[in-house]
């Protein structure tokens, strides 16, 4: 009896889009994702990492906001983004084509806009208390380190880390969402899953500072490689286990909570203040 060996089909990652095409989705991404950070690095010059909100209203700091979430995300969500625009691209053309692109990238924003607006508020509490008691950012910095560390064990994570590591299985249950505003849907879908993932991460800026552009890099390149590399959840397992041994040594180590210490006065405000 002839025996005919059939080859076995290349074994394929679930979820990961052919590397042609997620180099051009990272170059895409990533082109967006540098001039955010050229902005956000201006930015910083001119502002300091005292607690609160950095003396910014509202909506500057929303604007600030979403600008750095596009540093930090955009490189990472860059398989999503890429795979949808290419389906938007089988269906329409021209204006309508880049109109519900438009629309994908803002719902992705809108999720992490309404973040912002709490972590605001976070950040205008946290000033307020270390302004009335500075001893208390020590603790405070503390337990931000110990959530965001125990959230990397948390089932909510894991989950959302799924998601956004394994998107194309999501984006076909996308193309069954209703036509009205479709692309604003799934761009907010997807944000909620990628704030469900990060915003553990996110948090550690309070103690780190909001403006700490070398935090923000250190985080951006935690979540780009847990959402991209193969061993993505075990280095979030090891970077929650960071967190938490930051988080006993925080209320003893000055170093660890620049974004919660009070800048001293300078000699010139000193000399300069009315007798």
């Amino acid at each position: 009896m002839l025996h005919v060996r059939i080859p076995a089909p290349a074994p394929t990652q679930p979820g990961i889009l052919p590397r042609r095409d997620l180099a051009v989705a990272w170059i895409l991404m990533a082109l967006l994702a540098a001039l955010a950070w050229v902005l956000t690095a201006a930015q910083s010059r001119d502002m300091g990492m005292e607690p609160g909100t950095t003396g910014l209203a509202l909506p500057l700091f929303l604007l600030l906001w979403v600008t750095m979430m596009v540093a930090m995300m955009f490189p990472s969500m860059a398989p999503v983004a890429i795979t949808w625009a290419r389906a938007i691209g089988r269906q329409s053309a021209g204006a309508v084509r880049a109109a519900r692109i438009a629309q994908f990238a803002g719902g992705y924003l809108l999720a992490w806009t309404a973040f912002g607006l709490l972590a605001y508020g976070v950040l205008a509490a946290a000033g307020r208390l270390v302004d009335g008691a500075p001893e208390a950012g020590r603790w405070l910095g503390a337990a931000a380190f110990l959530l965001a560390g125990l959230y990397q064990f948390g089932p909510l994570k894991r989950v959302c880390l799924l998601h956004c590591r394994n998107p194309l299985s999501h984006l076909m249950r996308y193309a069954h969402f209703r036509p009205w505003a479709r692309d604003l849907r799934v761009g907010a879908h997807h944000g909620l899953y990628c704030m469900g993932c990060c915003w553990g991460l996110v948090i550690v800026l309070v103690p780190l500072g909001v403006m700490n552009v070398a935090a923000m890099a250190g985080l951006a390149a935690v979540i780009f490689l847990e959402k991209l590399w193969r061993r993505g959840p075990l280095l979030a397992w090891a970077v929650g286990l960071a967190f938490l041994v930051l988080g006993a040594l925080a209320p003893f180590q000055d170093w660890l909570l620049p974004g919660l210490q009070m800048s001293e006065p300078s000699m010139s405000s000193m000399t300069e203040r009315p007798h």
